[in-house]
């Protein structure tokens, strides 16, 4: 475990990021039941767009997973906060981009796609580089 000044000063953003985790995680199964069930009945909706609908599901739960490993490494003394914040910026631009792209017909949000790509990418790379360091505050 981590000195207790640290973890102090982390547990507040350590229960955000959890809570986050859990209800984006939540929020991702939804979605998914949505998905699988209910994009079929708009008359619009091709199965192409049930796909990239799945892709923007799968992305959301995955980074909803990671958001709570970022809480458990907060609790041992690790600070990946921001990796977690790039995280909820990922799901919220890349899935959400995909989730408007297909519910509201407007494919010009796929433009918007791979700005999330690349916070994901920035929130791994940073939860990588925190965790080789250990304790970084």
């Amino acid at each position: 475990m981590g000195n207790p000044d640290v973890l102090s000063l982390l547990a507040p953003s350590a229960r955000t990021l959890l809570t986050l985790g859990a209800v984006l995680g939540g929020l991702g199964v939804a979605l998914g039941a949505f998905g699988a069930h209910g994009l079929e009945n708009l008359a619009y909706v091709t199965p192409d767009r049930i796909a990239t609908f799945r892709t923007g599901v799968l992305y959301h739960l995955v980074h909803a997973l990671a958001l709570l490993v970022v809480g458990l490494l907060l609790l041992q003394g690790i600070d990946a906060r921001a990796a977690g914040w790039l995280f909820v910026a990922g799901i919220a631009v890349f899935s959400g981009s995909l989730y408007v792209l297909v519910l509201a017909d407007l494919p010009i949000m796929g433009a918007v796609t791979p700005i999330g790509g690349v916070a994901f990418i920035a929130g791994w790379s940073l939860l990588a580089w925190r965790v080789w360091q250990g304790v970084a505050v």
